[in-house]
């Protein structure tokens, strides 16, 4: 149950998220704190010339349901990006391809945390993931399969 305070400051980070989004023109993200592979994705992202900014909340869940996301589809870190909702461990590339191919959808999910996603690279192990594209009714379908 969130306390007082985490909900306050998940509405100050809500408030504020559009004017640190204007004034650096960069995709904006929120994860849970201390994820480490969340900054790692971010390494990734920015390797593929796609930089985003990553904020901590304490209410990712409610931020992804405010996104869109159903609920068991979630990922570990969520915002946007070219009008899109990117939630997960979504490889640079197929949201290169979302941006190029620009369907009628709400975006990207990766749920939970694949090994060999980006930013959950383990060694040579790769696990067989989907990344699903959201419809605007909150349907999905595989959009890609890695591994």
């Amino acid at each position: 149950m969130p306390t007082r305070r985490s909900l306050i400051a998940s509405i100050a980070v809500m408030a504020l998220a559009p004017a640190a989004r204007a004034s650096t023109g960069q995709p904006f993200f929120y994860r849970s704190p201390g994820c480490g592979c969340c900054h790692l994705w971010t390494e990734r992202m920015a390797e593929a010339g796609l930089p985003v900014l990553m904020e901590d909340s304490d209410d990712l869940a409610g931020l992804s349901a405010r996104f869109g996301i159903p609920a068991g589809l979630e990922g570990c870190h969520v915002g946007e990006i070219g009008g899109y909702v990117v939630s997960g461990h979504v490889p640079p590339a197929d949201i290169k391809r979302l941006l190029s191919e620009k369907p009628a959808a709400r975006g990207l999910v990766v749920p939970g945390m694949p090994i060999g996603s980006p930013g959950m690279e383990m060694g040579d192990r790769v696990d067989r993931y989907d990344v699903l594209l959201l419809a605007p009714d909150g349907t999905t379908s595989v959009f890609a399969t890695h591994g």
